[in-house]
């Protein structure tokens, strides 16, 4: 009899809630990690913008000497 219920193929609950274990910790590592780097990308991003403008705000006055100014 034993030898039968051995001879089954497949994992037992057992193995199965070890596997669920080992991914619900792999995951819990991995997403603080994931989103620090996207906080790091919304930064460079942000930075990358404002160079782009200082430097659009420096072609201006080169070619007109003064900086643009806005009216209501």
């Amino acid at each position: 009899m034993l030898n039968k219920l051995r001879s089954r193929k497949g994992f037992t609950l057992i193995e199965l809630l070890i596997v669920v274990a080992i991914i619900g910790i792999l995951a819990a590592i991995a997403i603080p990690q994931f989103s620090s780097y996207r906080a790091k990308g919304y930064n460079a991003s942000s930075t990358s913008d404002l160079k782009n403008f200082k430097t659009s705000m420096e072609a201006f006055f080169a070619d007109n000497q003064a900086y643009p100014t806005v009216f209501n």
